[in-house]
């Protein structure tokens, strides 16, 4: 493999946190913010680590995700920048579906002041941080819970869904790839989140930086079908151009 302490100290950080950024490694390591970019670099090109803007993670696997401890703990100041920046923009007396997803149960605490919310959701963690909220009223799809994050999924999930309209669904997503499709790791999952789409008047995606280039196995949606998108950090090539050309506006969190 050829790589020197230094490099095998980095890649033991990285898979301990699963992603940090540049800055994070070089206070660890106690180097200069050029010796882990050469590091990162020589990691990625032996396919030991993947960079996205800014940072590094471990190389994703396609067709499972991160468990949700987790990914509640990953990247959680960003998460709760776009949280922020998404409650500021939602109206007070407006109709919502959030969907699956940490970043989405951020969103849901920072929704704890609003009022006259109408909220449907498949995910528990969500209802139950929104009925803290007495002028919210949750309401919540039927179907197959699972264990590992409190997600509802299935046909019964679909079929629920499907009755209503919303002003604004609030999703989150696991990947996005550079054709600009949207994508997620468990095909149940998938198909309660077309219909979320399907059922709402306006589109917002929830997505941190690390989601950029980031690969799944099941799409979701296309860029197409987002009317805004809300991350942290400036998108990378190509997705600015990609976002631009699918008419998205895009919002990233101070």
């Amino acid at each position: 493999m050829n790589t020197n302490p230094r490099q095998l100290r980095l890649l033991e950080e990285v898979r301990t946190r699963q992603s940090a950024t540049v800055e994070q490694l070089a206070e660890t390591l106690g180097v200069t913010l050029q010796t882990v970019r050469r590091d990162v670099q020589r990691l990625a090109e032996l396919g030991l680590v993947r960079r996205f803007h800014g940072g590094v993670r471990v190389p994703a696997s396609t067709v499972e995700n991160l468990g949700h401890l987790q990914r509640e703990t990953l990247h959680a100041e960003g998460k709760a920048r776009i949280a922020r920046a998404v409650a500021s923009q939602v109206p007070n007396d407006c109709s919502l579906i959030l969907n699956i997803g940490t970043t989405t149960e951020a969103i849901a605490r920072a929704l704890m002041h609003h009022r006259g919310l109408r909220v449907i959701t498949n995910n528990l963690n969500v209802a139950a941080i929104l009925t803290g909220n007495p002028d919210c009223e949750v309401t919540v799809a039927g179907g197959v819970v699972r264990a590992r994050d409190r997600g509802i999924v299935g046909e019964a999930a679909v079929d629920f869904i499907r009755q209503f309209k919303v002003d604004i669904a609030l999703i989150g997503i696991s990947g996005i790839e550079a054709d600009g499709t949207l994508r997620d790791f468990d095909y149940r999952e998938v198909k309660v989140a077309q219909t979320i789409i399907a059922q709402a008047r306006e589109v917002w995606l929830a997505a941190d930086h690390s989601k950029f280039d980031r690969p799944a196995m099941v799409q979701v949606a296309t860029l197409a079908q987002i009317d805004r998108m809300f991350t942290d950090a400036a998108p990378p090539a190509p997705f600015p151009a990609l976002l631009r050309d699918a008419g998205v506006e895009l919002d990233v969190a101070a």
